[in-house]
């Protein structure tokens, strides 16, 4: 089974011989966060256009796509029924006819200029007659498109493997915070105990007051919380990895979350073998946004 877990980098490409043509299709994906869809297509089926962007949408979800296609007979024309205003012709012929009598010019290129003159050559693709080739270019650009997503996936379960290792690399750090923090705490009360004996021993001191400040004090150096919900996110990022459709966007807001804490601990740390780990946790949610920017 394909993992739904995919990469925004993608290539397909279908080709095929069918009913006296030869058709081309290639897709090509880059990251980005809307669908921007390029489309290179044939003068027969440019009044497609708007159904197959609609199909890649589907298809795609998002991301820079460029979609090329080529339609050819196969003894090498392009296949495009190729109609003549006559009426148009005779009129520019009779102008240019008249212009090169008024001044002795040579008529000899008239024919020529009069064929290549503006819509007097266009592509015929009225009353349904590009049917057959809609038909067969629509059957290899859903084709393209499931080789497009298969490639997606197989650069999906690499990306995936990265960020796996950073979110358990933060999980690593986040136990040795865990490790160290009644170490931590310890110095804390020390020091707190310390201010108290000092502050006790002044003739003005208010009790209540310096035991309301140490409160907050210590609730602001208190970082258990934050230890519980940063585990948390990283579970969570986990599990909607896991999860069948595309994901980028959401792991994108549990990277801000993650980050959100891990800030917290660093502010409240205040300890300087914590610090080095909260800058190490920080260099790792860096290489997890990086790498979100690519996913689907």
């Amino acid at each position: 089974m394909i993992s739904m877990f995919k990469s925004m980098t993608g290539f397909g490409i279908s080709k095929g011989n069918e009913e006296g043509y030869s058709i081309t299709v290639e897709i090509r994906t880059l990251n980005s966060k809307f669908l921007d869809a390029g489309v290179r297509l044939p003068k027969i089926i440019q009044d497609k256009e708007l159904e197959i962007r609609n199909t890649l949408s589907t298809a795609l979800v998002r991301g820079k796509v460029s979609l090329f296609v080529e339609l050819k007979k196969e003894e090498g024309e392009i296949s495009e029924k190729i109609g003549v205003n006559k009426a148009l012709f005779e009129a520019y012929y009779n102008e240019f006819n008249q212009l090169a009598e008024t001044v002795k010019a040579p008529k000899d290129d008239l024919f020529k200029l009069a064929l290549y003159s503006p819509e007097v050559l266009n592509a015929d693709t009225s009353n349904g007659e590009n049917d057959l080739e809609w038909k067969l270019v629509k059957k290899h650009i859903n084709l393209c498109a499931d080789h497009c997503n298969e490639f997606r996936a197989a650069e999906g379960l690499t990306l995936k493997k990265e960020l796996n290792n950073y979110i358990q690399n933060i999980d690593d750090y986040l136990e040795q915070i865990v490790l160290i923090d009644p170490e931590r705490t310890v110095g804390v009360k020390e020091r707190i105990l310390g201010h108290i004996k000092e502050v006790s021993e002044k003739e003005d001191y208010d009790q209540n007051r310096y035991e309301q400040e140490m409160i907050y004090y210590i609730e602001k150096l208190d970082i258990s919380e934050e230890i519980v919900r940063l585990g948390s996110h990283l579970e969570y990022f986990k599990e909607t990895m896991e999860l069948p459709d595309a994901q980028g966007k959401k792991l994108g807001f549990i990277s801000q979350e993650i980050g959100r804490e891990i800030n917290t601990i660093g502010s409240k740390a205040n300890f300087a073998e914590m610090q080095r780990h909260v800058v190490c946790m920080k260099d790792e949610l860096e290489k997890i946004k990086e790498q979100l920017l690519n996913v689907l």
